[in-house]
This record gives C-alpha cells, sequence and structure tokens, in this order.
C-alpha cells in the first residue's frame, strides 16, 4: 500500500490512481530569469524521487513540469540584459537543465508558458463567461469570493467580499486578494505581448500553470507537487481558476516539499544567502552529493544546509559507493531488505528510512543478494552507485604521485609523505596497491 500525506487534506492518505496503472503528475518549475538555487532543487529532486517510487512499483508515469518564460522577473530581466525575452530565458533555461542532470533528475516533460498562451486565453474567457472573472482598467482579475471553497489548501478564512486587487505576480501572503489573469499592455512590457478578444496584454503567473498541466493532464490529474511556500498564494490561485473553469476536482493529491535552511533561516535570493549547483561544484561538491544529502531529510521537513552537511553525505556516498563497487553479482535479490525497503518508500516517500535499510544491508555480513537488490534501490535513489566515477586527474597531481611512488621504491618514507600531503592540499586521496598507486577525489 502507499501512502503520501495530501496538503489539501492535512493528512496521510492511501494512493488511488484515477488509472489503474499510470499517474499523472504537474510539478512547478524554475521562472527562467536567473539559476535555480540549491533550495529549488530540493523540492525538484523530491518530485524526482517520487516519480521513480511510482515507476518502481509499476505505474507508466506521465511527469509534466513547467518552465515559467514570461512573468514580471523573466521581462524586468531581459530590459536589464537588454536581451529579447527568448534569448534572455533560453539562456537560463539552458542552464537550468545543465543542473538537472548534475543532480541526475529524469527530465519530466517540459512545457514553457509561452508555447500555450492560446490555453491560458481560453481559460481566462471560460472564467469571463462564467463570471468568475471581470474586467478592470489594468487587466481581467479572478474573483475569489465568487469561488465556493477558496483558500482551502492553505487553510485560510473565508474570502471577504472585496474587490480588493492585486496585479502583482507576488504578494502579501497574509492577504487573499483578487488576482490577475491577464494584464494588459503597458510600455514596461516591451515587445512582450499576445492580442486575446479581452484585450492585448499577456498573461498572470497563476493562469500558466493550470493552462499547462491541463494541457498535458487533463483537467482532472493525480499529483500536483511545489514547494511549501506554493501553498498560498500560487496553488490556492491555481486551484480556484481550474476548478472554476471546468467545475471538476483539479487535483486528487497535494505533495509538498519542506524548506531548505541555513543557520539564518529560508534560503532565497532576497536574503542574498543562496548557493547554485555551479556553486557547490566550484566547491568541490558533484550533484550527486547534493542528491545523497537530500536523501539524508524527510521531503516534508526543513532540512538544514551546512557545508560541513553536505561533507558529511559527500563522505558518506564516497563509503557506499566503494563498499558497493566491490560486490559480485550472486544473481539473488534479498527479500527481506527489500521489503523493508518498499515500506519505507511507500510510506509517504519516507527516505531517510530507506537509507538506512540501504546502509543495513551494505553492513549485513550474512545477507545475501546484495549486488542485485542494491540496484533495485538505486532505480528509486537515483545516486548511480554502480557508475564508476569518472576522474580527471590535473598532470601536477599525477607529477607529484609519480614522484611519490619513486620516493616509496626508494624507501625515502619522509618524502613520500610530504608528497601525500601536497597530494592531499590538492583535493586527492592518493592510496597505495598492486600496481602502485590509485588517485581519487578527496
Amino acid at each position: 500500500m502507499i501512502e503520501f500525506y495530501n496538503t489539501l487534506s492535512r493528512k496521510k492518505e492511501k494512493f488511488k490512481p484515477i488509472k489503474k496503472d499510470s499517474v499523472g503528475i504537474y510539478s512547478c518549475g524554475p521562472t527562467v530569469y536567473w539559476y535555480a538555487h540549491i533550495g529549488n532543487f530540493r523540492t525538484y529532486i523530491f518530485s524526482d524521487l517520487l516519480k521513480r517510487m511510482l515507476i518502481y512499483n509499476g505505474y507508466k508515469v506521465k511527469h509534466v513540469m513547467n518552465i515559467t518564460d514570461v512573468d514580471d522577473k523573466t521581462i524586468s530581466g531581459s530590459l536589464k540584459e537588454n536581451l529579447p525575452l527568448k534569448n534572455f530565458t533560453r539562456k537560463y533555461e539552458k542552464i537550468f537543465f545543465e543542473d538537472l542532470n548534475e543532480v541526475n533528475i529524469i527530465k519530466p516533460e517540459i512545457l514553457r508558458a509561452t508555447d500555450n498562451v492560446k490555453g491560458m486565453i481560453a481559460i481566462i474567457k471560460k472564467l469571463l463567461e462564467k463570471g468568475y472573472a471581470y474586467k478592470s482598467d489594468d487587466g481581467i482579475y479572478f474573483s475569489i469570493s465568487k469561488s465556493k471553497n477558496y483558500g482551502k489548501i492553505a487553510q485560510l478564512k473565508k474570502a471577504k467580499q472585496s474587490k480588493e486587487r492585486i496585479k502583482n505576480d507576488e504578494y502579501d501572503k497574509n492577504n487573499p486578494r483578487d488576482f490577475a489573469l491577464w494584464k494588459f499592455y503597458s510600455k514596461e512590457d516591451g515587445d512582450v505581448f499576445w492580442n486575446a478578444e479581452f484585450g492585448k496584454g499577456r498573461p498572470g503567473w497563476h493562469i500558466e500553470c493550470s493552462a499547462m498541466s491541463m494541457k498535458i493532464l487533463g483537467e482532472h490529474f493525480d499529483i500536483h507537487t511545489g514547494g511549501t511556500d506554493l501553498i498560498f498564494p500560487h496553488h490556492t490561485n491555481e486551484i480556484a481558476q481550474s476548478e472554476s473553469a471546468t467545475g471538476k476536482k483539479f487535483v486528487n493529491y497535494w505533495m509538498h516539499g519542506g524548506f531548505l535552511t541555513m543557520k539564518e533561516g529560508k534560503m532565497s535570493k532576497s536574503l542574498g544567502n543562496i548557493l547554485t549547483i555551479r556553486d557547490l561544484k566550484e566547491k568541490g561538491f558533484s550533484g550527486l552529493d547534493y542528491r545523497y544529502f537530500c536523501l539524508t531529510g524527510h521531503y516534508r521537513k526543513p532540512l538544514e544546509f551546512s557545508i560541513e552537511n553536505l561533507e558529511a553525505a559527500k563522505n558518506s556516498l564516497q563509503r557506499l559507493k566503494k563498499n558497493v563497487l566491490s560486490l559480485k553479482d550472486d544473481k539473488k535479490t534479498n527479500k527481506k531488505y527489500l521489503a523493508e525497503f518498499e515500506n519505507a518508500i511507500n510510506d509517504d516517500l519516507n527516505m531517510p528510512n530507506a537509507l538506512q535499510v540501504l546502509w543495513n544491508l551494505v553492513r549485513d555480513e550474512n545477507a545475501e543478494g546484495k549486488f542485485k537488490t542494491i540496484k533495485k534501490m538505486d532505480e528509486v535513489f537515483g545516486l548511480n552507485l554502480f557508475e564508476k566515477e569518472k576522474i580527471e586527474i590535473p598532470a601536477n597531481v599525477k607529477k607529484l604521485a609519480d614522484e611519490r611512488n619513486e620516493a616509496r621504491n626508494e624507501k625515502n618514507w619522509k618524502r613520500a609523505d610530504e608528497l601525500r600531503e601536497k597530494i592531499s592540499r590538492l583535493g586527492f586521496i592518493i592510496e597505495d596497491n598492486e600496481k602502485g598507486y590509485s588517485l581519487r577525489k578527496r
């Protein structure tokens, strides 16, 4: 049995897909105006683990992720960099795809906002016709007072009967207000606009996700994922506009990833404390080191990031790989450990428990079927445990290693130790073996 914590009901529920053997998942993707930071990637890794777990359980999974390439931030950024919006957003989209690859996320089906503006216009037209939306001097707005259960997912009080509006895509988290579905053209938009029968302009942020998810997954689908920060206003508004337009339940299970925190609190660009996957690489960490780190905390709970914590994750992953790569395939699976692993992942994606099961198996000297069982587990973990790391050895490190080997052959142990220390300072560990030596990253 698979159980997920559903943000909508605030409890764990047995998972029952709409279709017997297939699952539709929509994940809120990045707004491509800058680099996605490692806090964002914690959420993307959680969505990837969810998909892998469902595939492991025998489901066919259709996983869709949006790319927001038109909104306040992207337009502002393109103007600052003096680039056409498409060129500006494609630049950061490319970086995002490269980073997805670094952390071994299976690429979802990607849909750009600008590729589906027609779908957004169609939903807005329907909302106007049904009386859920109205026209103002600067755009088309959704009337939250007309939405029967507005704010249920965020546990907001009943929306007041007011016409207080907000044009910006992001706003005061404690004040529900009518939100923009369509923003009429202003000179700040430059050449970014579309023509619609209700006025020339561009879509608001919230309508984009409703249109993109429904285009691929239909008006009613299984699972919607995102970060906790999106519960209100973004997911609240998605539900309101989608269900008002279709008259159907929008999504069955809403799953939200917890924050990645620093000692000073949440990681965010506005606080100036963010790190990117590229920053981690410059500090000597791989995307898989970060992926392992994310596995150490439950996806719904806050996870505190520090370089020390990431260093510990890196060391654990290296020890794990060293153990795994020494295993021989004995053609068996270990039913006991596999059952424990499945219980963990099927219990609301409890990856810390699943990771513990893996380590217990590795350390169990009497366990049979380790090779095949761990390989099966890694289909979900996505740590590439059986792939030997390709290490590029810099010429200066290779030279020092050769000199040290020579010193050892001459029994000059003091010199050999000095050279080992130099190699270590350059970020490598030298290990002696029958062939002479081998090098690996520290």
